[in-house]
């Protein structure tokens, strides 16, 4: 994706353009929003509202960064905001949270892109792993190592340092070791 002719084109008033966007950036964005809902339809969801957004404000893009990073970041901030939001949701009235089975709570298993069949259950056993860390760990390690960005690319997708980027991989590192080895003790023992 050629970033200074698309906006070229797209300031002239080719309407092509976004469609071209769209193509380029799709299995990225779907990618990204689905190792953080972690759940194929509301990914799909998500994806669709990531490129509303970006239509919407595609005019207002400011050219600071590369394109694929301020679509990461709108990927990124949207897919936060539904987790959020179904966090909102989940934890509702008293009702809700009595009537709620154990079951409901569990992330659902899905079928993340980069996984191989053959480890589709060590994925689901790590992706549950992933879900615990903290938000800004979660999203460090997602996007290094499912995603492959560099540092300076997180950096600017999560509006962070360098160092930071690389403090945050650290510790979530430390993190999952923790929580899998917990994980592998209790069940090959």
């Amino acid at each position: 994706m050629n970033q200074p002719d698309l906006l070229e084109r797209l300031s002239n008033g080719d309407t092509t353009v976004f469609s071209e966007i769209v193509v380029h950036s799709q299995e990225l964005v779907y990618n990204t929003v689905l190792a953080i809902v972690q759940n194929e339809e509301d990914a799909e969801d998500v994806t669709q509202e990531v490129f509303i957004k970006v239509y919407e404000s595609i005019g207002g893009f400011r050219k600071e960064a590369a394109l694929s990073t301020w679509i990461y970041r709108i990927a990124v901030t949207k897919a936060l905001d539904f987790l959020k939001t179904k966090q909102r949701q989940k934890n509702g009235g008293l009702l809700k949270r009595i009537f709620i089975s154990a079951k409901e709570e569990e992330p659902a298993n899905f079928y993340h892109p980069g996984v191989a069949l053959d480890k589709k259950e060590d994925a689901a056993v790590l992706f549950k792993a992933i879900n615990q860390l903290p938000e800004k760990q979660k999203l460090a390690f997602i996007l290094h190592k499912l995603e492959a960005l560099s540092n300076p690319e997180i950096a600017a997708v999560m509006k962070i340092s360098v160092a930071a980027v690389e403090s945050l991989q650290s510790r979530a590192r430390a993190n999952l070791r923790d929580i899998l080895k917990e994980y592998y003790q209790l069940h090959f023992k």
